[in-house]
C-alpha cells in the first residue's frame, strides 16, 4: 500500500510534552464498531465485560541513550536491541565519525567498541569488563524519550518514574508500551471487582519503534526485530479465555504485535520466545486478539498502519481527525484510544 494513505496533519500543540496527572486521568477515544465516544480512562471497567482478558507488557525501559566521545568527536548511541550479555546494537548519532574497531568513552568509566557496522547505518556494539552492563547504563545513561519530546525539553528525574509503567519488571526495553502508563492499582483494583482479569508478556520495545517509514510502499519496508516471550500459562490463558466466550484485550501494540507473533491460523496462542519482526497493514487477519487499548501515533508510522489493519483506514482517519480536533493529547504521554472491531 502506498504510506501516503496513512498521513495526517497534527499540530504540534497536540503532542504531550508530560503524562495525564494522576495517570488514570487520561481521556479515552471509544471505537465500537460504528460507535464514536469521547469516554475516559477510568470508564474501562465499564466499557469492557467481565470474562475479558488484558494483556500488558511488562518490559521494563533501560537508560539506553548514551552521550559518548570518540578522540574529538561527539558520538551519541541509542541502544535499540541485546545480541547477547554484553553486546548491544545501537543506532549511532555522528556515525561517519565512528570506524570498526573504534572505542567510545562515555564517561564515568563506561566504553564500548564500535565491533561491526550494519547496512542500516547501525553498529553492534561491545562493553567491556565485568560489571554487568545493566550498572554501566545506570550510570552513564539517561532515559530515552522519544524523539518529538526530546526535541523539544530535556530528559528530566520526572521522566525516571513517568516513563515506566507499573508492570515494569524486566529489563530490557529502549521504549516504553506507553498504552500501560495510564494504569494505576486504583484502576486495576476496578478491574478486578468488574470480573476483567490481567496477564502480562514480555516484549522488549526497541527504538525501531520511533522509526519513519521511508519507503513508499509499506512492501519495501524492513521492521527492525524485537525479542519477545509468552510462556507456556499465559498462552494458555489466552486460549481459554477465548474458548470461554471471553474477549483477550492487548494493553499497547507491543502485546498485540507479539501475540499475533505467537498465534497460529487456528487462532491458537503458543509460547513463544524469539525475535519478532511482524508487520501489521491493511488486509491483516487478526488471530489472537480480539480488541486494543493504544495511545494516538504518528502520522506514516507502522502503529497507525496496524491499527488501521484492526479498524480501517477510513475509520481510523476520521478518528485521529476526531481527536485532533477535540484537544486529544497524542504519542507516548498522550490520551488512549479502546478500539473493538
Amino acid at each position: 500500500m502506498n504510506v501516503d494513505l496513512f498521513d495526517f496533519e497534527l499540530p504540534a500543540e497536540r503532542i504531550a510534552l508530560r503524562p495525564a496527572a494522576p495517570r488514570d486521568s487520561a481521556r479515552l477515544l471509544l471505537l465500537d464498531g460504528d460507535r464514536t465516544e469521547d469516554r475516559g480512562v477510568r470508564d474501562l471497567p465499564a466499557l469492557l465485560r467481565a470474562g475479558d482478558l488484558l494483556v500488558f507488557n511488562d518490559t521494563r525501559v533501560i537508560p539506553a541513550q548514551l552521550e559518548g566521545r570518540r578522540g574529538e568527536a561527539n558520538i551519541g548511541a541509542t541502544l535499540h536491541k541485546r545480541e547477547g550479555p554484553r553486546h548491544w546494537i545501537a543506532f549511532i548519532r555522528n556515525a561517519k565519525r565512528l570506524r570498526t574497531g573504534e572505542t567510545i568513552d562515555f564517561g564515568n568509566g563506561v566504553t564500548a567498541i564500535a565491533e561491526a557496522r550494519h547496512d542500516d547505518g547501525s553498529f553492534t556494539l561491545f562493553f567491556p569488563g565485568d560489571e554487568p552492563v545493566e550498572l554501566l547504563l545506570e550510570r552513564a545513561g539517561r532515559m530515552p524519550l522519544p524523539p518529538y519530546i526530546a526535541a523539544k525539553r530535556q530528559t528530566d528525574a520526572r521522566d525516571a518514574d513517568d516513563y515506566q509503567t507499573m508492570f515494569a519488571n524486566e529489563p530490557g526495553a529502549v521504549a516504553a508500551p506507553t498504552a500501560a502508563l495510564h494504569f494505576t492499582p486504583e484502576l486495576m483494583a476496578a478491574f478486578d471487582a468488574a470480573g476483567i482479569g490481567h496477564t502480562t508478556l514480555t516484549l522488549h520495545v526497541g527504538a525501531g519503534t520511533f522509526l519513519p517509514v521511508k519507503a513508499d510502499d509499506t512492501t519495501d519496508h524492513k521492521m527492525h526485530a524485537e525479542w519477545g516471550r509468552i510462556d507456556a500459562a499465559t498462552a494458555d490463558r489466552l486460549n481459554t479465555v477465548r474458548a470461554n466466550g471471553g474477549r483477550v484485550i492487548a494493553v499497547g501494540t507491543t502485546s498485540l504485535r507479539l501475540i499475533e507473533s505467537a498465534s497460529g491460523e487456528d487462532g491458537i496462542v503458543r509460547p513463544f520466545d524469539g525475535d519478532t519482526a511482524i508487520f501489521i497493514t491493511p488486509g491483516y487477519r487478526f488471530r489472537g486478539i480480539d480488541g486494543l487499548i493504544t495511545n494516538f501515533h504518528l502520522p506514516r508510522s507502522t502503529l497507525f498502519m496496524l491499527v488501521s489493519a484492526l479498524m480501517g483506514l477510513d475509520r481510523m482517519q476520521a478518528a485521529y481527525a476526531h481527536a485532533i480536533e477535540n484537544d486529544y493529547r497524542f504519542y507516548s504521554y498522550g490520551d488512549a484510544s479502546l478500539l473493538l472491531p
